[in-house]
């Protein structure tokens, strides 16, 4: 199969890296991270890029993102299919199941994600990595607003004042996938716990459903989408499902 993958930034070495071993052509396009805090904007740029790829021979497009705050929500498969992991957010895609991310929200729902690709890319320093797990759903846009009133500094600040940070957060987890140099992200997530009294947790991640989406392996834990159907948010444990777009 010829595929075309577009994805995150932070998950760029995972693309990459899978990219790299898997048994069909694939192409790859990575977009800048800053677009998830501002689902419209994500969900708008993935369409344009979706309608630019009919006709350019692909089997079929894949989505390396989750629902992400609904960004992937409404996305229309044209003349191939979209394949998307059944994913809330990155973080699933990181641990490698769905199962994997419920055990650890279930055990500290106040938890900060970080990841190697996430830290040394992420241009709005202070936006939590998952939105939804359990934390204040707008928290990352007014953030965001701070930053473009204010400036980051000045934001930062104001979140710290307000509180925000350890009104819902107390743990501080990093997950290493493995791939590139993480001491330096690992550090500033132990020095971040530290200084804003939270515990610290390493967790190894795991590439399975990154590599499951580029080799082709699309099982239970994804969603393939035909020509004509668009993704809908599912309010069971499939977290996504497809339905014609007319």
């Amino acid at each position: 199969m010829r595929l075309k993958v577009l994805g995150c930034e932070a998950l760029a070495r995972m693309v990459y890296s899978q990219a790299a071993v898997s048994p069909h052509v694939v192409d790859v396009e990575i977009y800048r991270l800053g677009l998830h805090a501002r689902p419209p904007e994500l969900r708008t740029h993935l369409q344009e890029r979706i309608d630019a790829c009919q006709g350019q021979g692909y089997d079929a497009l894949l989505l390396a993102y989750g629902l992400c705050g609904k960004a992937t929500e409404g996305l229309t498969a044209r003349d191939v299919p979209l394949v998307l992991p059944r994913a809330h957010d990155c973080i699933t895609l990181f641990l490698g199941s769905r199962a994997r991310y419920t055990e650890e929200f279930s055990r500290d729902p106040g938890t900060y994600w970080y990841a190697l690709d996430y830290v040394q890319r992420n241009d709005q320093a202070g936006t939590a990595l998952s939105i939804g797990a359990g934390v204040a759903d707008d928290l990352p846009g007014v953030y965001a607003a701070y930053v473009e009133k204010y400036g980051q500094d000045n934001a930062d600040y104001l979140m710290e004042v307000m509180g925000a940070w350890q009104k819902h957060y107390d743990r501080a987890a990093f997950v290493d996938v493995g791939l590139g140099d993480g001491r330096a992200a690992e550090e500033q997530a132990r020095a971040d716990a530290e200084r804003r009294g939270w515990k610290f947790t390493r967790l190894e991640g795991d590439l399975r459903l990154i590599r499951g989406l580029l080799s082709g392996t699309w099982d239970e834990d994804y969603l393939v989408i035909p020509p004509g159907h668009r993704i809908c948010m599912s309010s069971d444990e499939g977290v996504v499902r497809s339905e014609p777009a007319d």
